[in-house]
């Protein structure tokens, strides 16, 4: 769950993104895993949803290191890719690896926390990251 005020707006990355309305200063925790707000489900559970909601749901979860599909439950989920993000995803905590501007879009590196952009990372839009690292999942044709 956020733990800064955000707004979703159009972004010039991909689609709708997540921006702060205040300033934020570096190392500042902006999102961390929250239960009763954020979901986690193994593998089993997610793909005993239904298509299409399957597929539409899966726009929006990662996978973690563990193979739990994660959902965040806030507008974190609208979070677009950067190969310069200005967050740092370590864990299930989010902090800005700078400081943020009031206004700026909050961004990150998916192959730091989600496998599947990791492992296939063409699907997603995401050029393959030097270390072999790679949010919100946004597919080319769509996050």
């Amino acid at each position: 769950m956020f733990r800064v005020p955000t707004y979703l707006a159009p972004s010039s990355i991909h689609g709708v993104g997540v921006f702060t309305p205040i300033p934020i200063a570096a190392r500042t925790i902006l999102w961390e895993f929250t239960n009763g707000v954020d979901w986690s489900m193994a593998e089993t559970d997610f793909s005993s949803f239904p298509e299409p909601y399957r597929t539409q749901l899966g726009h929006y979860c990662f996978v973690d290191d563990d193979g739990q599909y994660i959902l965040c439950g806030d507008n974190a989920r609208f979070m677009n890719h950067s190969d310069t993000p200005n967050c740092d995803d370590s864990g299930r905590i989010t902090r800005t690896s700078r400081d943020i501007a009031a206004g700026e879009e909050l961004t990150s590196d998916y192959r730091t926390f989600d496998r599947t952009s990791r492992l296939e990372p063409v699907l997603y839009g995401i050029v393959p990251h030097p270390a072999g690292r790679n949010g919100t999942r946004v597919p080319t044709t769509s996050r």
